[in-house]
């Protein structure tokens, strides 16, 4: 899979299970990729504001998620830490319910679901699970979430990727442009910059 340069900033408006507005800069340097994004939304009558910063090496393996959080229960922050292995820490705690993950993926956010794209190449016709260390939105807190990519046939310059997330019986074809940014994600949101 041959995925073009990434633009420096990408926009999505949420609408379905929460409504809002996230946009996200990203950079890229000889060590690797950092998505700086924020996420502002309501959800069942009740406003959040995410702001993160995720840090991924060359191989577009997460290294630090650092998450801030604002929501009627105060302000919080969270950081997240691992090594190659995927043996993560939590503010400095190590967590064995999240080893094996590779990836991060934010509840507040579209752009996550580009990372296992971009780490996992798949051809059309593969697919491969992907969990990941998952922040919620309202509160931060982290949790261990199994999820499975599969690459479907393009269309043009269109990715396609059947979705799976079984603690959440989600299941979605998301589409991607040929940067390996999420275009659709239904139930969540699209692109808009």
């Amino acid at each position: 899979m041959s995925l073009v340069d990434l633009p420096a900033s990408a926009a999505w408006r949420h609408s379905g299970f929460h409504d809002g507005y996230e946009a996200v800069f990203l950079q890229d340097d000889d060590t690797g990729y950092r998505l700086d994004g924020h996420t502002v939304a309501t959800e069942d009558d009740r406003p959040w504001v995410v702001r993160y910063a995720i840090t991924l090496d060359q191989r577009w393996i997460t290294t630090e998620v650092r998450v801030w959080g604002w929501s009627p229960l105060g302000s919080r922050t969270v950081q997240l830490a691992t090594d190659p292995a995927g043996h993560w820490t939590v503010d400095g705690a190590v967590v064995p319910e999240l080893e094996g993950c590779i990836d991060v993926d934010l509840e507040s956010s579209c752009c996550t679901n580009t990372i296992p794209v971009h780490r996992l190449q798949l051809g059309v016709g593969q697919s491969a699970d992907a969990p990941a260390a998952y922040i919620r939105a309202f509160d931060l807190s982290v949790q261990r979430l199994e999820q499975r990519y599969a690459r479907l046939d393009d269309e043009d310059t269109r990715l396609h990727f059947d979705y799976h997330a079984p603690a959440f019986d989600f299941n979605a074809v998301l589409v991607y442009d040929e940067s390996g940014l999420i275009i659709e994600y239904p139930g969540i949101g699209s692109r808009v910059l």
